[in-house]
């Protein structure tokens, strides 16, 4: 069953929106193919493991609407953040749970760039925010964030292929206020399988509970390798097989912004 509100287009336009942050990753001076009628806002660098400052993404803005992306992971410094599954407290908002300290830390290397231009955006606009793989995992930590100290009170969330990001208590928090949120998986991808629901580092006795986001969309697919059935590229590609046509006229108007060749 499709969760209410849910729009398939948006997901395809924005899974190619967040394509463009691994673009600006690989480009040193950070640039990235923008979609038509979308200026920059701002684009921002975090830092994870390692403290080297990364760009991880950016804030984009057209007449309606605004968008903030994540990229996931790719630096060895942010494998090292993502094994770093003990839990902090989330504490952007008064009794909101506990979260990953790693996804947490990178974050909060680059929240206050965020907040800055988001305040430079009309308030009358919808924002969007999106990410993939640990991109979904701090996407999903900015919505909360975002919900509660900004004049953004109802984002719209989707992320593709997110791990767990907290426990009950923050994934309650999040239902709770954020009603448009649609978490994109494929049950076939191990990354949104992890970290488990119980995590326990050796020779400690801390135990810690993770539990997913709402509002699931499962899209399955099964390409032969554990990173196929994760990297974005697979999940624009399965996502524009519901919406064809869609997809055909996006990517031929915006060129480069797709992830695969094939709409290009």
């Amino acid at each position: 069953m499709q969760a209410q509100g849910y729009d398939r287009a948006k997901a395809v336009f924005l899974a190619a929106v967040c394509g463009q942050t691994y673009t600006q990753y690989d480009n040193p001076d950070g640039t990235f193919v923008l979609p038509a009628a979308y200026d920059v806002v701002e684009a921002f660098k975090g830092q994870s493991f390692d403290g080297v400052r990364e760009w991880f993404g950016f804030i984009l803005e057209s007449k309606h609407d605004a968008i903030v992306a994540f990229r996931g992971t790719s630096s060895t410094s942010d494998w090292v953040s993502d094994a770093m599954a003990s839990q902090v407290k989330f504490k952007y908002m008064r009794d909101s749970g506990l979260v990953h300290r790693g996804f947490n830390a990178i974050y909060d290397s680059m929240r206050g760039v965020i907040l800055a231009a988001l305040r430079k955006v009309s308030p009358g606009k919808r924002l969007y925010i999106t990410g993939h793989s640990l991109g979904a995992a701090i996407a999903s930590l900015c919505a909360l964030d975002v919900s509660a100290n900004t004049k953004f009170r109802s984002p719209y969330i989707y992320t593709f292929g997110s791990p767990r990001v907290g426990d009950s208590a923050f994934a309650g928090t999040y239902a709770a206020r954020i009603g448009s949120s649609y978490r994109i998986h494929n049950p076939y991808d191990a990354v949104t399988h992890i970290p488990p629901f119980v995590f326990k580092l050796p020779k400690q006795e801390t135990t810690y509970y993770y539990s997913h986001t709402r509002h699931p969309v499962p899209v399955p697919f099964q390409k032969g390798a554990l990173s196929a059935n994760h990297v974005l590229g697979s999940y624009f590609a399965e996502l524009a097989k519901r919406e064809p046509a869609y997809t055909e006229r996006m990517c031929k108007a915006n060129p480069g912004l797709c992830p695969t060749s094939a709409y290009s």
